[in-house]
């Protein structure tokens, strides 16, 4: 889904709002979240996941054609986790199986005596 396809679906979807109105709606939202991730705080979106900045060290790497050592410089990277509701949306199944009381995948190996 792009930019332009989420601010169609606001201006559909809400309404009350022009077009206009509706992108720009969308680029503030965007907009605090760049701050807010810039500034090295979570988002967190109840029933989304949670976005979290990390820092990643300085480390050695190596160049997949030389083979060559080189220096990865310290960073900050952005992850994503999901919630458990949004997690259940992208694998009903199983989600069904664990409320029928089928054991998961893993705690059927630990159950061995």
């Amino acid at each position: 889904m792009t930019k332009a396809e989420i601010i169609d679906s606001v201006y559909e979807t809400v309404g009350g709002f022009s077009k206009k109105e509706a992108a720009e709606i969308v680029e503030s939202v965007f907009d605090m979240m760049k701050d807010v991730l810039a500034k090295g705080q979570k988002i967190k979106i109840s029933g989304f996941g949670n976005f979290v900045v990390r820092y990643k060290k300085e480390r050695v790497g190596r160049n997949p054609q030389t083979g060559a050592p080189t220096t990865i410089s310290a960073r900050r990277v952005l992850t994503f986790k999901p919630s458990q509701v949004l997690k259940g949306v992208l694998n009903p199944h199983k989600e069904a199986s664990r409320s029928m009381g089928e054991p998961s995948a893993s705690s059927a190996g630990s159950s061995a005596s």
